[in-house]
């Protein structure tokens, strides 16, 4: 998978979490968990930029660790909908399902990116 088409997979994760967001109900708890559900799911794609751009290898991996962190907190939320049955499991598993991956591929990103600078300091 190239940067390109990560980029956009990152873009339609948020937009999809916002038209999730635009079905809760209207009540404190749902607005709450929306507003920061909205917030770590935009991170994820607006960091993933970022860390295309990154300035060095140990700038990309900084960004990388930040862009994990908001896909794990965008996961957190949907599970947070689900077992509150805030909405259904139905609603949210294609969400929770791409979060997941989302979740290993940064994952995956943030060990290589390591092990080459690593490898980079110690030929």
């Amino acid at each position: 998978m190239n940067k390109f088409t990560l980029q956009d997979r990152t873009k339609k994760f948020h937009i999809a979490v916002i038209q999730l967001c635009e079905t809760l109900p209207k009540n404190a708890a749902a607005y709450e968990i929306a507003k920061q559900l909205i917030r770590s799911a935009g991170s994820v794609g607006a960091n993933y930029r970022a860390a295309c751009r990154a300035k060095s290898r140990t700038d990309f991996i900084y960004k990388i660790k930040v862009v994990l962190e908001e896909a794990d907190e965008s996961l957190y939320w949907l599970e947070i909908l689900t077992a509150t049955r805030i909405v259904t499991s139905t609603m949210a598993s294609t969400l929770i399902n791409e979060a997941k991956e989302l979740v290993l591929i940064f994952n995956a990103t943030d060990k290589t990116a390591k092990d080459n600078l690593s490898k980079s300091k110690n030929p």
